[in-house]
Parts: C-alpha cells; sequence; structure tokens
C-alpha cells in the first residue's frame, strides 16, 4: 500500500510563501505533504504546470429552483470544474428566495445530489426576516448574508435605508450588497432612458450616481453597526477611490467582464449580450478597477455567473434581461489578463482563494497547506485556447467570449484529492457544502 493516495509531481506549486517546484503528497482527502517525494505508484506528472489551491468563484446564479431552462446546480458547477473551480457561492434570488431554512435546506439537498463541485450559499436578507437572521446566519452551507439595493433578476429588494439597517443590525457575519440606488435609477430611467431601445443606454441610466450613492449608504450602515460589507461588482471610479478609504468596513470584489469590455464598444459588438448588473462602462472606470486590483483595493474576483437563454437576450431592451454566464470562463480570461502582463500569477491566486478565504472565513480550503483539503486548481500558463459557445456547459449555451484566444488554461480541477476534471473531461462528481469558521 501506498504511502499515499495521490501524488502531484514536478509541478510549480503556489504556496502561501510563494513559488515552488515540489512535490505534494495527498491521502484521505487531505494534503499530508509538501516536498520532494520519491517514485510513486499513484502519481500525476504535472512538470510544466501551475499548481493554485482551489479557487472559488464566490458569486453565482445557478436559477435552481424556479428557472432551471436557464440553469441548474448540476450544470453550473459542471461549467465551475470544466474551468478549474473547485468551489461556488451561489446567490439566493432563485424561485422561492433562500429566505428560509427550508428553502436552504432545498438547495443544500440539490447540491449533495448533483453538483460536481463544493458549494454553499448566500441567505438571503430582507426587512422579514432580519430578526432572525443572528440565527439563520449559522446554518450549515451558508456563506453570508445577500441584500440587492436596486432590482435585478429576482424580487429581493431591500432599497430603503430602514430595509438595509434591518439586516446590517442583525447579525454578525458578512453581508454581500448590489449597491445600486433604486430611487436614483427609477427616476433616470423616465428622464434619461425614456423610450429609447439602444442597450447602450444601459450604463448611462444605471449611472455612476446610483452605484456611488448605494454604495456610500451601505458602508455608513456597516460603519454604524460594526458590520462587514462586502461591496459585490464594483463598476466606477468614484466607488473605488470612497472603498480605498473604507476598508476598515468594507471588501471590494470586481468581475472580469468589467475588467475586459468597456463601453461603447461592448454594446455596439455584443448588443444585449452585454447587459448586466450594474452595467459595463467606460473605459476610464475599467483602467479604475485595474488600477484597484494593482493597489489592493480589490479583494476578490468573481464571475456573477447569470446566465440566460439566447431567446431571452433576443428580445428588445430594456425588456431584455441583465446577466452573462461566466463560471467556466473566469478563471481562462484571468488567466489571459495575466499573459498579458496585467497582473500575476500570483495576484490571481490572492483574488479567488486568498481573497475568498480572509473574507468569508472559509475551514480547510484556499491555500496549499499540511492538513487542508486536497483541492487544486492546475493550470497550462502557456496552453493557447480559443473559448467557444459549444463547449460551454451551461444550459444557457453562450459565452461573451465566444471566438476569445486566451494564453492559459485550467487542465485539471481535483476536489479534495479526486480528479474531477482532466483536460477539458469531467471525470466525476466531489460536492460537499463548504464550512466556516463561524
Amino acid at each position: 500500500m501506498s504511502e499515499f493516495d495521490l501524488v502531484l509531481k514536478n509541478a510549480t506549486v503556489f504556496l502561501p510563501s510563494g513559488r515552488e517546484n515540489t512535490d505534494i503528497g495527498i491521502k484521505e482527502d487531505k494534503i499530508v505533504f509538501i516536498g520532494d517525494i520519491g517514485d510513486s505508484n499513484n502519481s500525476l506528472d504535472c512538470t510544466n504546470l501551475f499548481i493554485f489551491p482551489g479557487l472559488i468563484d464566490t458569486q453565482c446564479h445557478f436559477r435552481e429552483p424556479g428557472g432551471e431552462h436557464k440553469e441548474t446546480i448540476q450544470t453550473g458547477t459542471m461549467s465551475a470544474a470544466l474551468g478549474g473551480i473547485t468551489g461556488i457561492f451561489e446567490m439566493p434570488n432563485t424561485n422561492p428566495l433562500t429566505t428560509t431554512p427550508e428553502a436552504l435546506e432545498h438547495k443544500i439537498r440539490r447540491g449533495v445530489d448533483t453538483a460536481y463541485t463544493d458549494f454553499a450559499f448566500y441567505f438571503g436578507g430582507t426587512h422579514e426576516n432580519s430578526s432572525n437572521l443572528p440565527e439563520w446566519e449559522k446554518l450549515p452551507g451558508v456563506c453570508g448574508i445577500k441584500i440587492f439595493m436596486g432590482s435585478s433578476t429576482g424580487n429581493l429588494l431591500s432599497a430603503t435605508d430602514e430595509e438595509v439597517e434591518a439586516v446590517v443590525a442583525n447579525g454578525r457575519r458578512v453581508i454581500a450588497v448590489h449597491a445600486e440606488d433604486e430611487f436614483i435609477m427609477n427616476e433616470n430611467k423616465k428622464t434619461i432612458l425614456k423610450d429609447s431601445n439602444d442597450v447602450g443606454m444601459h450604463c448611462k441610466w444605471r449611472n455612476v450616481e446610483s452605484a456611488l450613492n448605494a454604495t456610500r449608504r451601505v458602508v455608513t450602515l456597516g460603519k454604524k453597526h460594526n458590520r462587514h460589507i462586502h461591496v459585490l461588482h464594483i463598476t466606477t471610479a468614484d466607488e473605488m477611490d470612497f472603498l480605498r478609504d473604507n476598508k476598515d468596513t468594507a471588501t471590494v470584489e470586481v468581475l472580469p467582464n468589467h475588467l475586459t469590455m468597456h463601453a461603447p464598444e461592448c454594446y455596439e459588438e455584443l448588443g444585449t449580450l452585454a447587459q448586466q448588473n450594474p452595467p459595463i462602462r467606460e473605459k476610464e472606470h475599467q483602467d479604475a478597477l485595474w488600477r484597484a486590483i494593482d493597489d489592493g483595493t480589490v479583494d476578490i474576483v468573481a464571475s456573477d455567473h447569470a446566465p440566460h437563454t439566447l431567446e431571452e437576450k433576443s428580445g428588445i431592451y430594456p425588456g431584455t434581461p441583465s446577466g452573462t454566464p461566466g463560471v467556466q470562463t473566469l478563471l481562462p480570461v484571468m488567466l489571459d489578463h495575466a499573459a498579458n502582463g496585467k497582473l500575476s500569477y500570483e495576484r490571481i491566486v490572492d483574488l479567488m482563494a486568498y481573497g475568498p478565504k480572509k473574507v468569508h472565513k472559509i475551514k480547510n480550503k484556499c491555500a496549499i497547506r499540511e492538513g487542508y483539503d486536497a483541492d487544486f486548481t492546475v493550470v497550462d500558463p502557456n496552453l493557447i485556447h480559443k473559448i467557444t459557445n459549444e463547449e460551454q456547459a451551461s444550459k444557457s449555451g453562450w459565452t461573451p467570449y465566444n471566438s476569445k484566444e486566451v494564453k492559459g488554461y485550467p487542465v485539471m480541477t481535483i476536489i479534495r484529492g479526486k480528479v474531477v476534471m482532466k483536460d477539458g473531461e469531467l471525470l466525476e462528481r466531489q460536492a460537499k457544502p463548504i464550512e466556516f469558521q463561524i
């Protein structure tokens, strides 16, 4: 009997202390040895490959229950595993909303039964359930509380300060916020968008003011109640300037779409396929997001995987739904940015492993350490790959990056020592709720 169940050999391993060319020994789902290992019957040669800790996509919408024609937990996590992602956090704006223990338990059962990666779920915070949140936020499988200050897909809206404060004042765990001001946007829709059917107007009426005002409001309430606010999908230079000065209260997420595409070109090229909330904005804002990546203001990069069918997206704006698929392309797009010198590979690990671990207090994952779960994202940094609609496992069947050529691609997804994906093929399921230090 071998000393190890699996040995990963000859890779460039991304350890907390830095890169090291070494081997990893795995036994009973855990990392048990890091260092030179001799010959082994159960080894995978990883020469010329990078081994990252298992990467987490902390913002996904898998539409189950209620929108299974767009996505399910199964197809969404298939996409995740194909994209090198070992764990996902899924959002509560399903139907029914994930605002009760019963709704949460249904999702957890579906995850255990059907998922291809590990998972956790955001619990939806509302004025109605706020008094229960100190208890319910501690339920197994909960990664945090989520509130929507501006309307997006679903009916989970907390628009007023009274509604937001009811959630912020109840509980201790991180609150993730979709920060767009509903009142400003409603007025802008009447005075700026008017009767236009031009999707290029999406970033005009859902404007900088609506984003900045909502972010300021929720951070102010976070300070008042000493509550950790995690502001999702930041899109504006103005918000980044504000958040840079408020890191004592707020952590920050950005998306690859906002780092990669910009207005007006994205709307001219993709039409409503580029429509998402908050919107993709002009290049000056994109440049500010990259500066915030560089200076450490940004804590997490996630996909905000939000699939809709091509039929739904092909309607007349603004009657078309906002959102794009992204969990399968999250890492490839970021690897391509690294290959082009926009950020280091170490920063990718920081934004997709160490950042999620810090913000959400994930237990025994997101770092290559002895005793931790044997979760790894294995990458070929030199592999050239053309992203296509046809290879997407998402039920939606499309990606805004169709035909984009990227340098760097995930070649293995390993979860608790089991190879779930290898060279673009799904081999087996590995699915458990992610645990947190509460």
